[in-house]
């Protein structure tokens, strides 16, 4: 299936130099690597216009769905640098996607013959009205897109960088309002500070049964005043600004703001 865009000519668009912030640029030959490093998620996480449309990458979180047409791209795209930075591999299971984030993991259902495979975001695209999803060629066979071209397709997130949730988990995590999320922000709120590590610890435990949508963190410092400090801190904001709003309606005494 011919793709409207190439990885290569995405790249150029969205300005090398922009893409591998505080990474470089890929050098010539390059394997790809196992998963995207912090710099270039949050670089692959701007906003981008390709032909004149702007498109908005926006976080997900597991349990997530979507609908629409998939694609797959094969023979042509193969030994190509993705969107970020990886080196194509047409037998590998990967996709590429408009706006979720890098190293999301998706399971794809062919809405027409009932097949279905899981991918891992690595690519944007494809840049064709109605489809949501280009498939790699191994993944396209698996859905049977090689013989159809496209088809109706469900996307579901199942899960972040290799690791995908069993459906036993993702509805447990539904019900309980507990979805895992791809967060890239490194913002988050003290709720305690401690000499002794096992006021620290209590604290911990506390605030994990809680919020458990957060992930609540010890940081040892050294040398404040004197001695160790065990900090508390709930991190998995979105933005500064989520972790101001969470504050501001928790009712958190002598919380504040940090960043990891």
């Amino acid at each position: 299936m011919k793709r409207l865009t190439s990885p290569i000519l995405l790249i150029i668009i969205l300005g090398a130099s922009t893409l591998f912030t505080g990474c470089g640029p890929e050098p010539k030959g390059a394997k790809s690597t196992k998963y995207t490093s912090a710099a270039r998620h949050k670089a692959t996480m701007r906003s981008y216009k390709v032909l004149g449309k702007r498109y908005n990458p926006t976080y997900v979180e597991v349990g997530q769905v979507m609908h629409g047409i998939s694609s797959w791209y094969g023979p042509n795209f193969h030994g190509k640098q993705t969107s970020n930075g990886e080196v194509y591999n047409m037998h590998a299971r990967t996709a590429a996607h408009k706006t979720w984030p890098m190293d999301t993991m998706v399971k794809v259902n062919n809405l027409v013959n009932g097949k279905s495979t899981i991918v891992r975001i690595n690519d944007r695209g494809p840049f064709v009205r109605g489809r949501v999803i280009d498939c790699s060629y191994t993944a396209g066979k698996e859905l049977g897109l090689d013989k159809m071209g496209i088809a109706k397709v469900s996307l579901e997130v199942v899960g972040f960088a290799g690791k995908v949730e069993s459906p036993a988990a993702i509805a447990r995590q539904k019900r309980e309002h507990t979805q895992q999320r791809m967060v890239l922000s490194n913002f988050g709120v003290q709720v305690g500070a401690f000499r002794r590590y096992q006021g620290a610890k209590a604290y911990q435990r506390k605030y994990s049964a809680i919020y458990r949508r957060y992930n609540t963190i010890i940081r040892r410092f050294d040398d404040i005043n004197g001695g160790p400090l065990n900090r508390v801190w709930l991190m998995g904001f979105r933005s500064e600004e989520e972790a101001r709003d969470f504050k501001a309606h928790n009712d958190l005494e002598g919380a504040f703001i940090v960043r990891n």
